[in-house]
């Protein structure tokens, strides 16, 4: 897995959005404690999620029915139910359907391409 250092991170467009749906992702992956989960984002984002900001999350989560907590003593395990399942699976459709072919676009254009900053207006948008 590729960190992300912390000058990329700063030039990248805000990814608070996705905190819900990169939890249930990770969780697609293996159940994690709330601070596996925290190091793995940061890890990802370039940035770890404080605890403020992730417990509300899957405390969020939990309360959807999308995971589940399991007290392994002092702590609590997460994992993804049938219906965090169903609720990713319809996310990744979503965004297959709303950016995959930013995604394919950018993948066919090599780096520093003009073909790639030919959109933009002259703006600068």
């Amino acid at each position: 897995m590729k960190k992300v250092d912390e000058g990329e991170a700063g030039e990248m467009c805000d990814m608070r959005g996705m905190l819900s749906f990169t939890i249930l992702w990770l969780l697609s992956k293996r159940p994690m404690y709330g601070q596996e989960l925290a190091t793995e984002i940061g890890e990802r984002r370039g940035d770890k999620p404080n605890p403020g900001t992730i417990y509300p999350a899957l405390k969020e989560l939990a309360a959807r029915h999308l995971i589940q907590a399991s007290p392994q003593g002092r702590n609590s395990v997460y994992e993804l139910t049938k219906e965090g399942r169903g609720a990713l699976q319809r996310s990744l459709n979503y965004f297959e359907r709303a950016f995959g072919d930013i995604f394919n676009e950018m993948k066919a254009v090599p780096a520093g391409s003009q073909k790639a900053s030919a959109g933009r207006s002259s703006s600068g948008r």
